[in-house]
C-alpha cells in the first residue's frame, strides 16, 4: 500500500520561489494573500498597555506634520513636502511665499512641549527652533496641532493646519530643597569626587562600581571623554550628610552635585547631577543617580556586604580635584 506523499511544503517553497522570479510587485500580491490562520500566544496585558501607550501618543504625529508643513510651499503643490502634508491632511492649507524668494525655508528643529486632550479629540504644542535668528538668538515659534484619535490604541488623525500660540506657561519655580552646603573638605564631597571622574572618564566607567552601594548598578555614559572634572559644589537636602563622624548603616540623604568637564577639545561644560547616597560601613555609597540608574538585580541570600570596596584613589583617565 502506497503512502500518501505531503506536497504541502513543497508546493510553498515552488510558490514562493515563483513569486521572486515574477518580480516585486507579484511578491506583494503574494503578502496580501489570506494565508492560513496560526495560532498565536495572546499578549500579556503589560505587553498590550505598553502598545496602546506607543500608538495612542500623538506627540510624534504632531511634529512630523509641523515640520512638514513648515516647508511646504503653495506655489509648490507638487512638491514632496506639499504632498506629505496633504497626505495627512487633504484639504490643509500651505504657507505661501513669494516668488522672489527663491531659497528654501530656514532648516527648523521641532519637538513637542506639551499634550492636552479633550472629549473631542487632543492638542499638541510643537517648539520649532528656526536657524533663523533674532538679534543673534534662535528664533523660537510655538503650533498647535490638533487632532482625534488614539484612545483604545486607536488611528491618529489630524484635523487641519496648525496654529501660531505662545509660548505654554512654565511651572512656578519649586522651593531649592538642596540647601545645605557641604563642606569641601568633608568625606562626602572627596567621595563624590572620585565617583564622577571615574563616571565621566572617557565612557569606560573605570572602578565606578566601587563608589556604589550592593547591587546597585549605574552605566557610563559611552560618549563622555573628559581630560579634567573638577567638583565645583555639593548640597544636601538634609544637615545628616555635613558631618565628618561614621554615619549609622541605612542613613540618607539627596545630595546636588555641580561640576566642570573639560573635553579634549578644550570646552568646559557645567554638568549637575542629582544623587542619593546611603551611609554603609562608615562610608557615603552612591545609591541611586537620578536618569542613570538601572533596576538593581535579583539580590541572593549569599550575598556579601564586601561587595563594595573601600573607596579607592580617584581613577587616572582624568585629573582635578574637589574645590
Amino acid at each position: 500500500m502506497r503512502r500518501p506523499v505531503a506536497r504541502g511544503p513543497r508546493f510553498t517553497r515552488v510558490g514562493v520561489w515563483a513569486v521572486l522570479a515574477a518580480g516585486p510587485l507579484a511578491l506583494a500580491v503574494a503578502v496580501a494573500v489570506p494565508r492560513t490562520t496560526v495560532a498565536q500566544a495572546a499578549p500579556t496585558p503589560k505587553a498590550a498597555a505598553a502598545q496602546q501607550a506607543a500608538v495612542a501618543d500623538p506627540a510624534g504625529m504632531a511634529e512630523m506634520f509641523v515640520d512638514l508643513w513648515l516647508r511646504a510651499d503653495a506655489s509648490m503643490p507638487d512638491s514632496p513636502e506639499a504632498a506629505a502634508v496633504r497626505a495627512l491632511v487633504a484639504d490643509a492649507d500651505l504657507p505661501q511665499r513669494p516668488r522672489a524668494e527663491k531659497q528654501a525655508p530656514a532648516t527648523s528643529r521641532v519637538t513637542a512641549v506639551r499634550t492636552s486632550r479633550t472629549p473631542a479629540g487632543w492638542t499638541v504644542v510643537v517648539a520649532a527652533i528656526s536657524e533663523q535668528s533674532v538679534e543673534g538668538a534662535p528664533l523660537v515659534r510655538y503650533f498647535a496641532v490638533a487632532g482625534t484619535g488614539g484612545k483604545d490604541g486607536g488611528a491618529l488623525r489630524v484635523t487641519g493646519a496648525p496654529g501660531e500660540v505662545a509660548a505654554p506657561e512654565t511651572a512656578p519655580a519649586e522651593e531649592e530643597t538642596f540647601n545645605q552646603p557641604v563642606p569641601s573638605t568633608g568625606v562626602l564631597v572627596g567621595s563624590l569626587g572620585e565617583f564622577v571622574r571615574a563616571y565621566l572618564g572617557g565612557g569606560q566607567g573605570a572602578g565606578v562600581e566601587r563608589y556604589l552601594s550592593p547591587g546597585v548598578r549605574i552605566a557610563a555614559p559611552q560618549a563622555a571623554a573628559y581630560e579634567r572634572v573638577d567638583v565645583e559644589d555639593v548640597a544636601a537636602d538634609s544637615r545628616g550628610a555635613l558631618a565628618d563622624g561614621a554615619q549609622a548603616d541605612g542613613a540618607r540623604a539627596r545630595v546636588r552635585l555641580r561640576v566642570t568637564g573639560v573635553d579634549r577639545a578644550g570646552v568646559r561644560w557645567p554638568l549637575v547631577y542629582r544623587l542619593e547616597v546611603t551611609a554603609r560601613a562608615g562610608r557615603w555609597e552612591i545609591s541611586a543617580l537620578d536618569a542613570a540608574t538601572a533596576a538593581p538585580p535579583p539580590t541572593s541570600p549569599k550575598s556579601s556586604p564586601s561587595a563594595s570596596a573601600t573607596v579607592a584613589s580617584p581613577a587616572p583617565v582624568v585629573s582635578g580635584g574637589a574645590r
